[in-house]
C-alpha cells in the first residue's frame, strides 16, 4: 500500500472523525458518493454518512462522504409544476431585459442584455 493511500486507510474511523475513510477509489462495495447514487437513481434517504473518501487534491485534502446504497431510497420525480417552474426560469434567462426579444441563447450575466442591444445594433 502507497504510503498516500495508508495516511488515508482508517475502516475503523479512529483517526479522521469517528468515520470510516478509505483512500480514492479505495471503499469497498455497498458504499457510493451522492452524485454515484445519483446516477443509480437513488438518494440517501435521510441515512446518516456511512464513510468518507479522502484524498489529496488542489488546496489540500479533499473529502466525499459516502451513503449506504441498501439504505438509499429511489429519486422522487419532478412535479409538473416544478418542470413548469424550471422551464419558466431557463426561457427567462433568453428574454433580453432591454429589447424584450425571445433568444436562442442564454443572455451573459456579464452584459445584463443580448449580444444585439450591447453591441448598439437595431434588432
Amino acid at each position: 500500500m502507497a504510503r498516500v493511500r495508508a495516511v488515508f486507510h482508517d475502516p475503523e474511523g479512529e483517526r479522521h472523525g469517528g468515520l470510516p475513510t478509505w483512500w480514492w477509489r479505495g471503499a469497498p462495495d455497498g458504499y457510493a458518493t451522492r452524485r454515484q447514487l445519483r446516477a443509480r437513481g437513488l438518494r440517501p434517504g435521510g441515512q446518516p454518512i456511512a464513510g468518507q473518501v479522502k484524498w489529496s487534491g488542489v488546496g489540500g485534502v479533499r473529502t466525499a462522504y459516502l451513503y449506504r446504497i441498501d439504505l438509499a431510497l429511489p429519486k422522487r420525480p419532478a412535479s409538473p409544476a416544478q418542470l413548469r417552474a424550471v422551464a419558466g426560469a431557463l426561457a427567462a434567462r433568453r428574454v433580453c431585459r432591454r429589447c424584450r426579444v425571445l433568444r436562442p441563447y442564454y443572455i451573459p450575466r456579464s452584459l445584463g442584455e443580448c449580444l444585439t442591444c450591447h453591441e448598439g445594433i437595431a434588432s
